[in-house]
């Protein structure tokens, strides 16, 4: 199943209400038992999706909406586990992944996910050139360590795919964990004017909350969302977010370029 998410104005968000504001850009249900659930988004044409394996084996749709035979004909793909251990399936080539590890796949591949356990994020982007498949251990990355304790938003960020080291067309994903104590993430925060992101809150306990801000700087909305829920941030929103407890989240993106630092920061004094 696939839902389809239309681009909108920033002018039609500053009076949108709260439920249309939830039904353009907040995605829940991501994450349903034996299936594979996803959104495409016409924001960079970016599609974002869970896949829950339980106890069988999930394959990668090749959705109506993408218009081509297997998922990644014409896409690359980026995908995190935030469930317990599994495996992904590339051309038949067995890659396990456990908790926040990543994986990219280049285009052309097959791909399909197995692990009661598992629950698989997964993010594809157009791509005009074919990279190798490529496993990413989150314990192997070095994080960047980023904002202060007394500024609330001390955090780790963990950069897979981000415009070195790893080649890709256009995708560029990774996870960013705030430190015990802290409550803010991206923040200050900043626009991609070439780019769309998507962010997906992840290990929230059942009664926290993140809530997450959006919208052109001098008009900020924000939605106020669970675990394992994604939002998406076209190129005129900035995003950021404060947490009720601790939390972690996946940010992935794609658009004209894959140059990690091509942002523009947002004063405060301009929010």
């Amino acid at each position: 199943m696939i839902d389809v998410r239309y681009s909108a104005s920033p002018s039609s968000v500053e009076t949108a209400t709260s439920a249309e504001l939830r039904d353009n850009f907040l995605v829940p249900g991501l994450f349903r038992p034996g299936q594979v659930h996803g959104v495409y988004t016409h924001d960079d044409r970016l599609v974002i999706g869970g896949a829950v394996p339980a106890e069988g084996q999930l394959e990668l749709p090749a959705w109506d909406v993408i218009g081509t035979d297997t998922h990644l004909e014409r896409r690359e793909l980026g995908v995190i586990n935030v469930g317990g251990a599994g495996h992904v399936l590339v051309d038949g080539e067995k890659f396990e992944l456990h908790h926040l590890d990543g994986l990219f796949v280049g285009r052309g591949c097959e791909v399909a996910f197995e692990g009661a356990d598992a629950a698989f994020y997964f993010v594809s982007a157009p791509a005009h050139a074919t990279y190798p498949t490529t496993h990413l251990s989150h314990p192997e990355v070095e994080p960047v360590a980023l904002g202060t304790p007394s500024g609330a938003n001390e955090r780790s960020l963990y950069r897979y795919a981000w415009g070195q080291e790893l080649e890709t067309s256009v995708l560029q994903f990774g996870v960013t964990v705030i430190a015990d104590g802290s409550v803010w993430n991206t923040f200050p925060p900043h626009l991609h004017d070439r780019r769309t992101e998507v962010y997906l809150y992840v290990d929230l306990d059942e009664d926290d909350r993140v809530f997450h801000f959006m919208g052109q700087p001098g008009a900020t909305r924000h939605l106020v969302m669970r675990n394992r829920e994604a939002v998406i941030s076209p190129p005129w929103s900035i995003h950021s977010g404060a947490g009720t407890g601790s939390y972690a989240f996946i940010w992935a993106m794609g658009g004209e370029n894959n140059a990690y630092t091509d942002l523009s920061p947002v004063a405060l004094e301009d929010l």
